[in-house]
């Protein structure tokens, strides 16, 4: 298996889906599994290709170069196109697995990237993905963005739903006593993530519930814009930074609800999994898989992407009480297990040696 970096060193979702899916497989005693990304690896049979820092063009060309973990025999499993040698032994071609975590060109262009770059991107994750033996996505909707955008034949795309921990987020009861109502919102800030959406919608929630509380945990290049946005909202919205694993396990326990505002290019959100497993019902919007981790628990939890009016309404209605209660989140969020995804994966492997 080969990611981009390891959850400890550079947090965020691609990362922690790579670190807790590595996890799991390499629990099934079938299987030897070695995996490798940047920064600190924390297991033993974990690999680094060094710190995380310096150039992308080193970090690619180390990446690359790295071929001790290949021999007969090897699936390789790739996490990020930029990251990880070709499937090749000296003598043969290695059945190549590519995970399918977003359209990088397209995210780039959301970012505000030039074109020429974003083309540049496109034809590289083109030639990446060349000879991919299979592909895996966590939803029906990337599935369609890769048979679509990317031209992979239907047949070579299996959909396979992550999994979340369940021993790190547990769920909390509610502190019906609280002087306040919080909404937690866990999000990279970058535009496509909606947070401009939810800050628009802010004042609204606040004429229903003066004493409410937005916590916004993350960084990202729209961070600067986003805090100006917000600066007329007196002091009921706190950015906090990147914060450590106990901290949102904490924050989670202060939440009211969770919100993912998502406006495109979301394949499935781990986040909300998380929010689940911690007892806190997300709202989310129908962007992409998103409504895929609520699916069967409450429809109401989807809301329009990119309707402040309509996201506004479903947060008053969720601090007045109309949401799922902890058990019934925590219930639902025991259904996407860890284990049951390396499963899956271990099957999908079987049958390319």
């Amino acid at each position: 298996m080969t990611g981009s970096e390891w959850f400890g060193a550079t947090p965020g979702g691609l990362n922690r889906y790579f670190t807790d899916l590595y996890r799991a497989v390499a629990r099934r005693p079938e299987l030897a599994v070695t995996a490798s990304a940047f920064g600190p690896a924390d297991d033993a049979s974990a690999r680094s290709w060094g710190p995380t820092g310096g150039s992308t063009l080193h970090r690619a060309r180390t990446a690359l170069l790295a071929r001790h973990e290949l021999s007969p025999g090897t699936v390789v499993d790739r996490h990020f196109c930029l990251y990880g040698p070709v499937a090749r032994t000296a003598t043969s071609k290695l059945p190549l697995v590519v995970h399918f975590h977003g359209p990088w060109a397209q995210e780039s262009a959301m970012a505000g990237e030039s074109a020429r770059a974003v083309r540049a991107k496109y034809l590289f994750e083109r030639l990446r993905y060349r000879g991919a033996d299979r592909f895996i996505v966590l939803s029906q909707h990337f599935g369609d963005v890769l048979e679509r955008d990317y031209h992979v034949p239907a047949e070579r795309i299996s959909i396979i739903a992550p999994g979340v921990d369940l021993h790190r987020f547990r769920a909390a009861p509610l502190d019906a006593a609280a002087a306040t109502r919080t909404v937690l919102c866990v999000r990279r800030l970058e535009r496509r993530m909606g947070i401009d959406v939810l800050l628009r919608a802010w004042p609204q929630v606040l004429a229903a519930h003066p004493d409410a509380r937005l916590v916004v945990v993350g960084t990202g290049t729209a961070e600067a814009e986003l805090r100006a946005a917000a600066a007329t909202l007196r002091d009921t919205v706190d950015f906090t930074g990147r914060v450590s694993d106990d901290q949102l396990t904490q924050l989670y326990a202060e939440a009211t609800v969770s919100v993912v505002p998502t406006l495109a290019l979301e394949g499935f959100g781990l986040i909300a999994l998380e929010s689940l497993a911690a007892g806190r019902p997300p709202i989310v919007t129908d962007c992409g898989g998103l409504p895929d981790a609520v699916r069967g628990l409450d429809p109401t939890l989807v809301v329009p992407a990119g309707e402040p009016d309509a996201l506004a309404a479903r947060l008053v209605s969720a601090l007045n009480g109309t949401v799922p209660d902890p058990a019934a989140c925590r219930a639902h969020a025991e259904t996407f297990t860890w284990d049951v995804a390396a499963a899956r994966h271990a099957d999908l492997y079987r049958t390319l040696r």
